[in-house]
């Protein structure tokens, strides 16, 4: 459905609505990965630091490298790992480097439950089948050209 009409709302130009429909593509598909986290108790910004984490397994990973690479950068890595400890998805360690820093590892029950999400990536794969290949490296190449 085209943007104006889902909205209801007319744009002022083609870049208005592109930066709408960039954002209200955005709210579509972050409230379909919050279903798929929900039954986990999981936020998204818990499951960015947790996908970081499985990437960097089985090293550790300092709270700098986990702020670095978050997709939202405003988030309290801090706050996050700490809520992330509290279910045992995590351990933090004392840096062997530098003992006022802090390492943190994702553990195994982190690994699985990111193994039963990965079984849902497809389902919202999915969601986007009805465009081709190319269509979705083009697409890729447009969104990497905005941020430029």
């Amino acid at each position: 459905m085209n943007i104006q009409d889902e909205i209801k709302s007319k744009l002022n130009n083609e870049y208005h609505k592109a930066r709408v429909n960039i954002h209200f593509t955005h709210n579509y598909i972050s409230d379909q990965l919050d279903e798929i986290l929900k039954p986990l108790s999981l936020s998204q910004t818990q499951f960015n630091i947790l996908r970081i984490l499985r990437g960097q397994y089985p090293e550790t990973s300092s709270i700098g490298l986990l702020k670095e690479r978050m997709l939202d950068k405003n988030s309290d890595v801090s706050r996050i790992v700490d809520r992330l400890l509290a279910k045992k998805l995590v351990i933090r360690k004392e840096c062997k480097l530098d003992r006022r820093q802090k390492d943190v590892q994702i553990t195994q029950l982190g690994l699985d439950c990111l193994a039963e999400i990965d079984k849902s990536n497809n389902d919202l794969d999915k969601k986007m089948q009805h465009l081709t290949i190319d269509e979705v490296t083009h697409l890729n190449n447009l969104l990497d050209k905005i941020r430029l």
